[in-house]
């Protein structure tokens, strides 16, 4: 079946689903492959469990009309998702970049929602799955949407932005991430810039430019841009932070605009970008200065992204969903201008980062022991080297055990590292 059969198949409102889970009623399957299973194997049981359609693309599997056959089912999906995205004909914001990809498209959705039905990128689906499954989101309502694109290896912006084609991209920064993927910094910088290489291809499509980057500028020149970043430059919307206590509290303005004052929910003075980029943004598609501000202000981070908590011990600042060497150093930097009498580390080992890692995990050490917290805790393997003076611990079970038998109480503690090193289970010991 082509492309077009496929989407008319799909509908108005198309309702797509990968998991035999997940089966809404009328519902179309795309058995999608992976490394360890072939959805091929459960299309029967998508069809059995609500689906009307299965689309595969195993010649052997079928019975009848319900069965669609395509080449290559990830390509169907992304075509027909593309195809979707075309025929709502409504401006599209694309986001990469290395850190703050999700706190700044949750603050750009926020702020457009004041004036608009917004479609966005619900939790991490940023990959070349969850883009198309994003975009199949999209309906006759909504009026704009922002969408989240990440990668770990060379091309894959390029073919997300391909399937996205937005009308203005948004990269938040580059840094030391995925360095085994992408197999330099250089190669992360070429990597996030194929989102301004598309841009370039399409008539009329233009920039969210963070101007005190040191690297986007020039990655970004010949596109039309929307500057944002410190005052002084002449940048379309600056701004500053007044206070991080550990809360950010920031002030902002349009060029040549009243100042605008923002207690926000945001823990890490590093998110004054992120939160410039939503006001730029905001104020680039006509949403109110003081929507703006209101809708900054009410954000609340979640999913242990640079989270705030108080148990009935501790002072938490969770920030354990991901970790790279220039996240980290950000972290650091930040937890040295809180004021507490007693603070105290805890960090996860940073992965994916190849023949860098060790040098990555030592310059982290190095910073880390400056800060004269009351104590230092490392997790994981990469950290073993450079622990003299630190406490290690093999893996986050050792961490909770630790805590088990001697509680901690009465400090301010950052808790940061990757993902895989599940430091998010230490929050309800601490």
């Amino acid at each position: 079946m082509n492309i077009e059969d496929l989407y008319k198949l799909l509908g108005p409102e198309p309702a797509v689903t990968t998991d035999t889970r997940d089966c809404p009623a009328g519902s179309v399957f795309f058995a999608l492959r992976g490394a360890n299973f072939d959805g091929n194997a459960f299309a029967a049981q998508a069809l059995q469990n609500g689906c009307a359609y299965a689309v595969v693309d195993d010649p052997k599997v079928g019975g009848d009309e319900r069965y669609v056959h395509v080449p290559d089912v990830l390509e169907a999906l992304q075509q027909v998702a593309a195809l979707h995205r075309h025929r709502m004909g409504l401006p599209v914001v694309q986001i990469t970049g290395t850190n703050g990809k999700t706190t700044t498209k949750e603050l750009i959705s926020a702020v457009l929602a004041r004036k608009y039905n917004v479609l966005f990128t619900q939790g991490n689906f940023n990959n070349h799955i969850g883009v198309p499954k994003t975009l199949l989101r999209l309906r006759a309502a909504h009026q704009i949407a922002v969408v989240e694109t990440g990668a770990n290896h060379p091309g894959e912006i390029a073919r997300l932005s391909r399937i996205v084609d937005a009308d203005c991209g948004l990269i938040t920064n580059v840094g030391k991430a995925h360095l085994e993927g992408f197999g330099s910094f250089e190669g992360v910088l070429r990597a996030k810039g194929e989102l301004y290489d598309y841009l370039r291809t399409k008539p009329g499509a233009f920039v969210f430019l963070h101007g005190d980057n040191a690297y986007l500028p020039g990655m970004a020149a010949g596109l039309p841009a929307v500057t944002y970043g410190a005052p002084g430059h002449g940048y379309d919307v600056e701004g500053e932070v007044e206070a991080c206590t550990p809360y950010v509290a920031l002030r902002w303005r349009p060029r040549d605009g009243e100042w605008q004052h923002v207690a926000t929910h945001l823990v890490g003075a590093y998110n004054l970008a992120n939160a410039l980029a939503a006001a730029a943004v905001g104020m680039r598609y006509g949403v109110a200065v003081a929507d703006i501000s209101e809708a900054i202000a009410a954000y609340a981070p979640t999913n242990h992204r640079s989270e705030l908590m108080q148990t009935a011990t501790n002072e938490l600042i969770v920030d354990a969903y991901n970790a790279n060497p220039t996240s980290m150093q950000a972290a650091l930097d930040n937890f040295r201008l809180i004021d507490r009498p007693h603070k105290m580390l805890i960090l996860g080992e940073m992965l994916e980062l190849g023949e860098a890692s060790a040098d990555e995990h030592r310059r982290v050490v190095e910073q880390a022991r400056s800060l004269g917290c009351e104590a230092v805790w490392l997790v994981g393997t990469g950290f073993r080297p450079y622990a003299a003076g630190c406490r290690f611990f093999p893996d986050v079970e050792a961490v909770k055990q630790e805590l088990l038998a001697h509680p901690v109480a009465g400090k301010l503690i950052l808790v940061k590292g990757s993902n895989g090193t599940h430091l998010y289970q230490l929050p309800d010991l601490l």
